[in-house]
């Protein structure tokens, strides 16, 4: 039987470790918790920080389980672009240096990386080889990343089957939550004054619908918008799309300067759960032309649940399966209809807030800790694994009355 503890496991991804977290930060330090031994790869060092093939491993502050790992190509990193085939050979070479230096048998190498930067395929086949992609794959090489996988999990039905062509199981796990941000609190219906509504994420991102956003905030000038998340490119271990857009910016200058919103930028995962607790609400507003999730998943959604207040939200095709869970407009061809949900939201609050309603979704959030994600995915692994079920399924049953 596998069992995700007392294990060897190697995390890849493209963000690099810092204080903003998403689903891959939290998988490492969940499985640290649970007593792996877990080393946290970061993307390759492109500003000279270290020597050429330089590695090195260093503990990280947050647990003594989990380690992060920073490293430099022994090639020039171009090479990636512009000689696929030699790049593969050399990573591998690369990649057996990271092992040796690592020192142990690794057990499991779980990724994310749909840049294929550092190709599932290159690892060792003698590991467990789990793929992640929890972003929509747009290029073809973010298909190709899947290629060696044993098996895929993904946070939406609409990314695994593009990885079709690929003959392992693949399911559906949604995104995860950490427990920090599960409200334990008292509950109450009763709204801030004036009242407050939250947003969170990387302000920087070229798929947020500024229009629409600055149309709900500028209407609604007795109402208070938190916003926590990059505002500057520079100090973020997030990806950031050409350094964000001159749109970008001047979007995140036009909020800076409204009186009902207060920005309070990047912060530890601990504090922002604090932070948003302590609103009435929330909202997400991306435009799904440019979306990257294509209005399919956030990993924002669970976070905001977990608190046990409204959501408003474009459409998002996932939460179209649990249905009064997230209060979204229908349409998926713009946000014309999304000022419009938002005033009647909240000048109804307190219904939209029931403590019913907030208990809800705490426990809908509730069965998506990381802890929990982790031991779906250990009964997943056990089913291809050791009882070899054969064919790969899309559906994941464990979902169907989640």
């Amino acid at each position: 039987m596998i069992q995700l503890k007392d294990k060897v496991i190697v995390i890849v991804a493209q963000e690099d470790w810092g204080e903003m977290f998403v689903s891959k930060h939290h998988y490492a330090l969940e499985l640290a918790r649970l007593g792996n031994l877990v080393y946290y790869v970061n993307g390759p060092d492109q500003r000279s920080s270290l020597t050429p093939g330089e590695v090195k491993i260093e503990p990280s502050e947050i647990h003594p389980c989990l380690f992060l790992v920073t490293h430099r190509f022994f090639y020039p990193y171009i090479i990636k672009f512009h000689a696929t085939a030699l790049h593969e050979k050399l990573v591998r070479i690369h990649i057996k240096n990271i092992f040796r230096k690592i020192k142990r048998k690794v057990d499991v190498v779980w990724s994310f990386d749909i840049s294929n930067t550092m190709p599932l395929k290159s690892f060792p086949s003698a590991c467990i080889r789990i793929f992640m992609p929890v972003d929509e794959p747009l290029q073809p090489i973010a298909i190709k990343a899947g290629e060696g996988a044993d098996i895929i999990f993904s946070v939406t039905y609409e990314i695994l089957e593009k990885y079709h062509e690929y003959e392992v199981p693949k399911h559906f796990i949604n995104h995860g939550v950490s427990e920090k941000f599960i409200q334990n609190g008292p509950l109450t219906e009763e709204p801030n004054n004036p009242i407050r509504i939250g947003l969170s994420g990387n302000m920087l991102r070229p798929d947020i619908d500024h229009a629409t956003l600055l149309k709900i905030i500028q209407g609604n000038s007795n109402i208070l918008f938190d916003i926590w998340g990059t505002v500057n490119h520079l100090n973020s271990n997030l990806i950031i799309p050409e350094y964000a857009s001159k749109a970008a910016l001047k979007f995140v200058t036009d909020l800076s300067q409204l009186e009902n919103v207060i920005m309070h930028g990047q912060l530890k995962s601990e504090l922002l759960a604090q932070g948003l607790k302590t609103v009435d609400g929330f909202l997400i507003c991306y435009d799904l032309k440019k979306d990257q999730s294509k209005g399919t998943n956030y990993h924002k959604v669970l976070e905001y649940l977990a608190t046990g207040k409204v959501v408003i939200a474009n459409n998002i095709t996932t939460y179209g399966r649990f249905p009064g869970l997230v209060e979204m407009i229908e349409s998926r061809e713009n946000n014309n209809e999304l000022p419009q949900l938002f005033d009647k939201v909240v000048k109804n609050i307190r219904q939209y807030n029931s403590v019913e309603q907030q208990k809800a979704r705490i426990d809908f959030a509730k069965k998506f800790i990381y802890k929990e994600q982790i031991q779906t995915i250990e009964n997943l692994l056990n089913d291809h694994f050791h009882n070899k079920k054969p064919s790969p399924s899309l559906a994941n049953p464990i979902y169907n009355n989640a």
